[in-house]
């Protein structure tokens, strides 16, 4: 027997930091939001430690309790959090049809996207091993831990320079593993990296693993491999850095939604709105330049607002029949003081006359 699709206001997809918020907002604002965790509940903070950068948490959080705490928020105010992933979007007309892994329909009158984007890894077991343990993704959120130590970031492009540039402020030395005999960075870029006197390039080296007790304490590299004169060679460092790019998860959408080259979604005039009414999106899969938990967080807000305010929009109509769909909320309030001031005055000349 097939199950008849379920008809929902809100749909979350996604639960990161954007995910979650977006959630709060959206019960706070009565819209009963449905949300699908996705591949990795709790989003990329789950794969970290400590979470130093997040307002509220003056000794730091364990990057789980965090996301543990912002899901129990949302559903305190009643959002409806679920595991499975979305595998089929059809946004061509509303409401929108979207279908989980296990088959349920859903059809939603909003939907906020908050899939965000995943770091790409060289492949090494070791990563997996030492994943928190001193591997990391993201310099900006976790290079404080590593002051005045030895890091090394991989990476020849410009977010690896900016990677490499930004932890060299921090810590005591910093290799940058490239494993081109050239930096693909702008000019610029490579041009700031080659004047840092603590930052070493090892042109022409590959990663093949990584060693440590308690955690990463070195890491294993091969010198223009393949090459009759390739040589191993091992480098003592306190912390790894991929830097070798993003891939957003995207592609169930892609479809229907301008992406950029990488598959970043376009967002219009720099709010949450894509070119589809009711369709909204948040977090680091329309971020290719910030990507940190507190401006997720934010886009999950905004996003949220917008769908409540776009299904009031829609639904809100006049007596005499006159829509006021698209009509802005601040100018609907106005129109409905003027409508109450209006009548106010109809029945007091009434009571006069």
């Amino acid at each position: 027997m097939t199950q008849s699709p379920e008809h929902v206001r809100c749909l979350i997809i996604g639960s990161g930091p954007a995910g979650y918020t977006a959630a709060i907002y959206a019960s706070r604002a009565n819209l009963q939001p449905v949300e699908y965790c996705g591949l990795q509940p709790g989003g990329q903070l789950t794969q970290t430690t400590t979470v130093e950068n997040f307002p509220g948490y003056p000794d730091g959080v364990d990057g789980n309790q965090m996301m543990m705490d912002i899901r129990e928020q949302a559903e305190h105010f009643g959002a409806d959090i679920r595991d499975g992933i979305i595998v089929k979007a059809d946004l061509s007309e509303a409401p929108y049809t979207l279908t989980v892994e296990d088959g349920h329909i859903i059809k939603a009158d909003t939907v906020i996207i908050a899939t965000g984007a995943s770091a790409k890894y060289l492949g090494l077991d070791d990563e997996r091993k030492y994943n928190g343990l001193g591997v990391s993704a993201c310099a900006t959120c976790d290079g404080f831990f590593y002051r005045k130590k030895t890091v090394a970031v991989v990476g020849g492009g410009d977010t690896a320079c900016e990677d490499a540039l930004y932890l060299s402020g921090l810590a005591k030395k910093v290799y940058l593993i490239v494993r081109k005999p050239y930096l693909r960075a702008s000019k610029v870029m490579q041009e700031r990296v080659m004047e840092k006197e603590n930052i070493e390039i090892l042109f022409e080296h590959n990663t093949i693993g990584l060693f440590g007790e308690d955690g990463v304490e070195g890491a294993h590299l091969v010198k223009r491999k393949g090459e009759p004169d390739e040589e191993k060679v091992d480098i003592a460092i306190d912390g790894f850095f991929l830097a070798i790019g993003h891939k957003p998860n995207s592609d169930v959408f892609k479809e229907w939604l301008d992406t950029d080259e990488v598959g970043y979604i376009k967002k219009i005039d720099g709010t949450p709105r894509t070119k589809i009414p009711g369709v909204f999106v948040a977090g680091d899969v329309a971020d290719p330049t910030y990507r940190q938990a507190i401006t997720a967080a934010a886009s999950g807000c905004q996003a949220a607002i917008e769908a409540e305010r776009y299904l009031l929009d829609r639904e809100l109509h006049t007596e005499d029949g006159i829509s006021l769909t698209g009509m802005p909320f601040l100018i609907f309030i106005d129109v409905m003081k003027l409508v109450c001031y209006t009548m106010s005055s109809k029945a007091l000349m009434s009571l006069i006359t």
